[in-house]
């Protein structure tokens, strides 16, 4: 039987992470894998595919709306959506071959298959065959991620009624698609689909979109996602689906009670996920989920079972590939017996639409609730030198300070490239920064950071350029 000092069940990024993590530590690792490719979600059916398309489709909508602009004149804007599926596949078949050789530089020994507890430091695992074996570790870290939530009176047919997984691979554009949830999924995919030509609804049970976001961002990311087209129902719940000859009625219900119809060929189910634990043989060790179905750690990601560890989404917090990631390091830090940590007030959330969304730390809703006097400095895109000469003018860059200290409390944007931008405001929070600190820093003219910059000085009403 094969002796590891820690086993990883799950190759997503929190789990290859760890690995890594653990043989850069010199600890002899294991990692335990059922699909055929490692990567996880986010690499295989999540983040990256969803990038890519997004980028395909932003160009596509760029040669369609915005090229003249630039003097650059197009006629019959076509999209193989083949070759667009092709580029994305590709993308997905590097990184993850990417993975695959991360494994073997670190010597880390990959098993196929299903991995179950038969003790806490006795694993099986079963390969696609049905053929079983039996590992031994010291440490095992459960990463095994989550999986779609599936509405029981809505099930997913794989075809019309979809999670964002088969969302990523329409063999044609919808010709009208309602998307369930108006978060970091839906958004995007709507987007996506938008772009290449499709009508799109967004029907969401919240009274606004992004619901985790701060609302006056939210209220102007609304409004720009509007401005392109995409439809929205807010305060509504889809109630029912009914198919027939490949068309769908969709029974809508508002606050009030009022029911709704609305016809089209394709639904996307996009109300959040869940931590998937799913014949792990939990039971077998002891160890139990919370109501929630997940995994309850204490600060060290121990489990109630020594040696049994726990991270990312089947743990609390945030369901998000850099948090898993974080953890990853941190946990496998902690098992070689160094101080791992991980700042969960200075985690950065994205909806990569266009413009994007980016957050970090409280909102001014939070802020309020919890009775903390803040500062509030805001500046606009839309006199920013780099952000006319892009074209994309659209959005703030919003900052929240404490009001006694000038600590960043929260960094908040919706504008171009807003991902990228986030990086400043999540290294701020992470050294305790002033808003006043990024005053004095020194930001690259002409660049969008310059907007981040006019935001800090606004905290005390001093924003040179308005």
């Amino acid at each position: 039987m094969a002796q590891f000092d820690v086993t990883v069940i799950g190759a997503g990024p929190g789990g290859y992470v760890a690995a890594i993590r653990c043989a850069q530590l010199g600890l002899k690792t294991a990692i335990i894998e059922k699909e055929s490719r490692l990567g996880g979600t986010c690499l295989r059916v999540g983040c990256i595919p969803s990038k890519a398309l997004l980028e395909s489709s932003e160009r596509v909508y760029q040669a369609k709306h915005h090229f003249q602009e630039h003097g650059i004149a197009v006629s019959g804007v076509d999209v193989d959506l083949s070759v667009m599926m092709g580029r994305k596949d590709k993308i997905v078949s590097d990184l993850t071959s990417g993975v695959k050789l991360l494994m073997q530089k670190n010597k880390i020994q990959v098993f196929e298959g299903m991995g179950s507890f038969v003790g806490p430091q006795k694993i099986q695992v079963q390969a696609a065959d049905g053929s079983t074996q039996e590992i031994e570790s010291k440490s095992v870290i459960i990463a095994t991620g989550s999986a779609v939530i599936e509405l029981p009176h809505v099930p997913f047919d794989g075809e019309s009624i979809v999670s964002s997984t088969e969302a990523l691979a329409f063999p044609e554009v919808p010709k009208h698609l309602v998307v369930i949830g108006a978060g970091a999924v839906g958004l995007e995919m709507g987007c996506v689909w938008s772009r290449l030509g499709a009508k799109v609804t967004v029907v969401e049970l919240f009274d606004r979109i992004t619901p985790f976001a701060d609302k006056q961002i939210s209220e102007l990311f609304l409004r720009t996602l509007k401005s392109q087209g995409l439809s929205f129902m807010l305060e509504h719940k889809m109630t029912s689906v009914q198919k027939k000859d490949g068309q769908l009625t969709i029974e809508v219900e508002d606050k009030a009670g009022q029911k709704h119809t609305i016809e089209a060929d394709r639904v996307l189910v996009s109300v959040g996920r869940r931590a998937y634990t799913d014949g792990l043989g939990l039971d077998k060790i002891g160890l139990q989920t919370d109501k929630r179905g997940k995994i309850s750690i204490n600060k060290h990601f121990q489990t109630s079972v020594a040696g049994v560890y726990a991270i990312g989404d089947v743990v609390d917090g945030p369901m998000l590939a850099h948090k898993a990631e974080d953890e990853g390091m941190a946990v496998a830090e902690i098992i070689a017996g160094l101080p791992g940590h991980v700042n969960y007030d200075a985690i950065p959330n994205i909806v990569y639409t266009d413009p994007e969304l980016a957050m970090v730390g409280q909102t001014e809703e939070q802020l309020k609730e919890a009775g903390i006097a803040y500062k509030v400095g805001r500046y606009k895109f839309g006199p920013n030198g780099r952000a006319k000469a892009l074209g994309q003018t659209e959005g703030m860059v919003k900052i929240l300070s404490e009001a006694s200290t000038d600590r960043i409390l929260g960094f908040h944007i919706v504008g171009p490239r807003a991902s990228e931008l986030i990086a400043e405001g999540v290294l701020a929070m992470e050294f305790g920064a002033s808003s006043e600190d990024i005053v004095r820093t020194s930001h690259a003219h002409p660049t969008l950071s310059e907007v981040i910059r006019e935001a800090a000085m606004a905290v005390d009403k001093r924003a040179i350029h308005g």
